[in-house]
């Protein structure tokens, strides 16, 4: 039975190399490296996506546009599903004793994004229901594209033009290009070097206040997956609704996303958040300041069995003795921000949001 048209993201993970892999390794051990490495996949773009189908290879998921009101987070998503992948790939070959071809030609492999975003409906193909259209087989065929040969790079994610504008992005470093096909025509498509991301969080400092270093501790305990509790930490518009008496928007985005260096404002309360440090769905740092108040600020995501735990860590930046700093520190928080009230008309909004979807 399909369903109505709907509007959404069509998303491909496929990884490179996959052909010469299985032609040349033992059966034994070919396919159990390639299965781990499709599970691991799995697990980092779903339930936030939704699964179509395993095609081999590749996986297919997608996205309604309600789904994902929060463009960026769907690059956050591939950029995590793909430092996953490289941390993977790398214990395997570290742990690699076996001489055979299979275990020896995991470095072959690599990951590649394609990302689009247009109409499709809902149909039932054995049983499952899948995404279907003109804009489906359009995600497919962009698969097939010459990124590769015009930057030599092997593991990337592809945007359609149709994409990175209903994500509202347009991140530093973009590769664009013009992809031509047979009776779907020109599509112009912007690409990301994930190799320049993994080699990034590799070698980068980032800011991290610890559990130890801080002067307050707000922990919460989320019936949610982390990427889900991760947007509403960081999307302003719902942040506005579970944080009381604040109005948040998107201020300055020097590498064109929410990355580090990048700002955001309270109209209400006046403060200006700096972006410090950003892994997303594992941590983030900030300062928060506001003529001579100022804060640093880490809010740390560590998923649980039963959903998202949240460390949010507090220091009051001041020349003060700890004595007198940690009191203050205290009273901002509970006071000032009422973190704990507000964790918890997030924990309900964020419940609210997925009954009717669970319903569905």
């Amino acid at each position: 039975m399909e369903s109505p048209i709907q509007r959404g993201y069509l998303v491909l993970a496929d990884i490179s190399g996959y052909t010469s892999f299985i032609e040349e390794t033992e059966l034994d051990h070919g396919p159990k490296i390639l299965r781990e490495l499709i599970l691991l996949i799995l697990q980092h773009l779903t339930p936030t996506l939704t699964l179509a189908e395993v095609e081999g290879d590749a996986v297919f998921v997608y996205a309604p546009e309600t789904d994902l009101t929060r463009g960026e987070l769907l690059l956050e998503l591939i950029e995590e599903a793909y430092i996953a992948f490289r941390d993977l790939r790398r214990t395997m070959l570290h742990n690699a004793t076996c001489p055979c071809k299979g275990c020896q030609a995991i470095s072959g492999l690599d990951l590649k994004f394609v990302a689009h975003y247009g109409e499709y409906v809902l149909q039932e193909v054995a049983g499952k229901r899948k995404p279907v259209g003109s804009c489906v087989n359009l995600a497919h065929r962009l698969l097939k594209n010459g990124v590769r040969d015009a930057t030599g790079w092997r593991g990337y994610a592809l945007f359609s033009e149709a994409s990175l504008q209903q994500m509202g992005i347009h991140p530093q470093g973009l590769h664009e290009s013009l992809e031509s096909y047979e009776h779907l025509g020109d599509v112009r498509t912007g690409s990301l070097n994930l190799d320049d991301r993994y080699r990034d969080l590799l070698e980068g400092r980032h800011e991290f206040l610890s559990e130890e270093d801080a002067d307050v501790v707000v922990p919460h305990e989320f019936e949610a997956p982390p990427p889900v509790v991760w947007d509403w930490l960081q999307d302003p518009h719902k942040r506005t609704r579970w944080m009381e008496g604040s109005s948040w928007e998107a201020g300055e985005r020097p590498y064109g996303r929410t990355s580090r260096a990048a700002e955001n404002h309270c109209t209400k309360s006046r403060f200006i958040e700096h972006i410090l440090a950003w892994r997303p769905f594992e941590y983030y740092t900030v300062r928060l300041s506001k003529g001579l108040l100022r804060l640093k600020i880490t809010g740390r995501l560590e998923p649980t069995p039963a959903g998202t735990r949240v460390r949010w860590n507090l220091k009051l930046d001041a020349a003060l003795p700890g004595w007198m700093r940690r009191p203050l520190s205290r009273l901002i928080a509970t006071r000032l921000m009422e973190v704990k009230q507000g964790f918890e008309r997030m924990a309900h909004l964020i419940d609210e949001a997925a009954t009717p979807q669970a319903a569905g």
